[in-house]
């Protein structure tokens, strides 16, 4: 398994800072870059094998789109596996646009594991019979305008009773408030070793690329795509985590 490198990508000045992309030198850090960008990952992980055991239903498929190196996933599997009762011959499927994230992952399989590794645009994908499926800091990188029409296809291959995970950074519908969270989490990235300049030159590189939205819009658009009822079961600053439930 490759080792983690710490994430120094934008610690000396460019002259252009270009759009962020999910190529191989951000994949040489991103466990390290994740961690130290984004409040309550790792309890999201985890709370995503928690979620995924109690709602995984016999015979259907566990999705994550956007699975990056798959810890969401996994983390999904070792909570099945770990409970008998709860092993229910699901299948599990990563899946990520990024082929530098695909292969990484695979390298990174333990043996034993059962997660399928699919390189695919989550627009174009063509969803199977689903009790759950992660989505855990990933529509924020989908277009806004193409974003009703995934959750639509995800929802239409859901069973009744299945699970969305819905993880994202969100702006404020507040603007001053907006503005607080994003000096607190600007704070929290140098709490974490981050310097201004890597945090400035990371925001003007991904500024076009991710594109967050309010907690209300969340929530309408998961009604529009047939999603029963939805909340927030977690938060951290300008973070989220939703439960939808089909």
């Amino acid at each position: 398994m490759a080792s983690h490198r710490r994430d120094n990508l934008f610690a000396e000045l460019r002259a252009d800072t270009t759009l962020f992309s999910f190529n191989d030198s951000v994949v040489d850090v991103f466990p390290d870059m994740i961690q130290r960008s984004v409040p309550g990952y790792s309890t999201v992980v985890r709370m995503t094998g928690v979620l995924s055991e109690q709602y995984a239903q016999p015979g259907t498929c566990i999705y994550d789109i956007g699975c990056s190196l798959g810890e969401s996933i996994r983390s999904a599997e070792r909570a099945l596996a770990d409970n008998a009762a709860a092993n229910k011959t699901c299948r599990f499927i990563g899946i990520d646009s990024s082929s530098a994230m695909i292969t990484r992952a695979r390298e990174q399989s333990l043996q034993g594991s059962a997660i399928e590794w699919i390189q695919s645009d989550a627009l174009l994908t063509q969803f199977e019979t689903t009790s759950v499926v992660i989505l855990n800091f990933t529509l924020q990188f989908i277009p806004i305008d193409e974003r009703l029409r995934l959750l639509k296809a995800i929802r239409r291959a859901m069973v009744p009773g299945g699970l969305l995970i819905l993880s994202e950074k969100l702006t404020m519908a507040d603007p001053a408030m907006d503005a607080l969270m994003i000096d607190l989490h600007h704070d929290f990235k140098r709490s974490q070793g981050y310097s201004d300049l890597e945090i400035a030159q990371k925001r003007d590189a991904i500024d076009n690329v991710l594109i967050p939205e309010t907690a209300q819009i969340h929530t309408a658009r998961l009604a529009d795509a047939g999603f029963s009822r939805s909340s927030i079961w977690f938060q951290c600053l300008n973070f989220a985590s939703f439960i939808a439930i089909a």
